[in-house]
């Protein structure tokens, strides 16, 4: 396996760890040195393959794997979050995170799989989706449960990503900013430190997790973990009102407003000019709203409205498993949309259809 490790100068690095079977390739861990040892910025996928790889990554950085002192889990993602028990069995690190995020890998542990498969039936089917859809999720809780989810092994993390607050690294100014949308506790971390190539305009490096990608727009569905409505086992859950693209697209504008010198993406490369993208990015999401905005002038449903929608390919190329999270991906954008009062939901039995408020009798 070639190791492939970045210096991007002034005690940063990242290593590429590959993501089995997935069109990413892989992600891009950060390693920052600090006073106490170095710490790491995600971790990558659960996989013995991905494992080789960032051990290696670490010891091409210059350190061994006994030197990691902590962790930081942009968020819950197994990409990101997978191989984080290994890590702290291997080093003795901590693992910290923001505590939404937190909170749904203690609902992950904690769910049944028919809990997980009866929430996932119940949302496809308010959504509207053809029972050849639902078949074999039904097929698999009748038979106790189904392929088992990644990230199950991954550590649940035992400090706070404090959102706002410098971080505890000695001999470094490491600040969280908190970004919900791709999920509710995502976090970008700005390290506010010139950046050592001096490059012009902005300040400092941003390591921006899966929220600000350089070629990609990340994924903005519904928080789709089984919660209480509205978070109200007392956490700071999400529940079934939240507005994870409306989340999503304040983030972009904070973020927009940090405006660092670089950017150190969790996929693809580090890129300059945070600013252009992320206007780029809120641009292409107001003209997807506008879009489904005139597929709404008929009722339908987000399975519907997801056929509908513009994706990378053919809804009939798409596969199953995507399929579910595009629909996810409409309800979504369905639920931004009423918050701002320009559809609403159409009275009447059976799986919930949506219709623009002009287009309303």
């Amino acid at each position: 396996m070639t190791t492939q490790v970045t210096d991007h100068r002034g005690g940063v690095w990242s290593i590429a760890v590959p993501i089995p079977d997935n069109p990413l390739g892989h992600t891009l861990v950060h390693l920052l040195e600090t006073d106490r040892g170095p710490v790491l910025i995600d971790t990558g996928w659960d996989d013995p393959d991905s494992w080789e790889a960032l051990a290696a990554g670490v010891t091409a950085c210059g350190f061994a794997l006994t030197d990691l002192h902590g962790v930081l889990i942009t968020h819950h993602h197994p990409d990101h979050h997978g191989l984080s028990a290994k890590v702290r069995e291997a080093s003795g690190a901590w693992i910290a995170m923001h505590a939404a995020d937190t909170a749904v890998v203690r609902r992950t542990r904690e769910a049944t799989s028919d809990g997980w498969l009866g929430h996932l039936l119940d949302r496809l089917t308010a959504a509207g989706a053809p029972e050849e859809h639902l078949a074999p999720l039904r097929t698999a809780r009748a038979g106790g449960g189904g392929r088992r989810m990644p990230g199950l092994r991954a550590a649940l993390p035992d400090r706070e990503i404090v959102p706002g607050e410098l971080l505890d690294l000695p001999g470094r100014r490491l600040r969280a900013i908190w970004t919900p949308g791709h999920t509710p506790g995502h976090v970008c971390l700005h390290l506010e430190e010139e950046h050592p190539a001096r490059h012009g305009g902005g300040f400092g490096r941003l390591f921006s997790g899966d929220h600000l990608l350089p070629g990609i727009t990340p994924h903005i569905g519904l928080y789709g973990d089984p919660q209480p409505e509205d978070g109200a086992d007392g956490a700071d859950g999400p529940g079934e009102a939240a507005d994870p693209l409306g989340d999503y697209l304040d983030s972009l504008e904070r973020v927009g407003r940090l405006d660092p010198a670089e950017v150190l993406p969790a996929h693809q490369h580090a890129f300059t000019d945070a600013g252009g993208r992320v206007r780029a990015l809120l641009a292409h999401h107001e003209e997807r709203l506008a879009r489904l905005g005139t597929l709404l002038h008929e009722p339908r449903t987000a399975w519907q409205l997801a056929t509908a929608m513009e994706w990378n390919r053919p809804w009939a190329e798409i596969p199953y498993s995507s399929r579910t999270i595009a629909v996810s991906e409409a309800e979504a954008h369905l639920r931004r949309l009423v918050k701002l009062g320009r559809a609403e939901c159409v009275p009447g039995p059976g799986p919930v259809r949506y219709q623009a408020v002009d287009a309303a009798p």
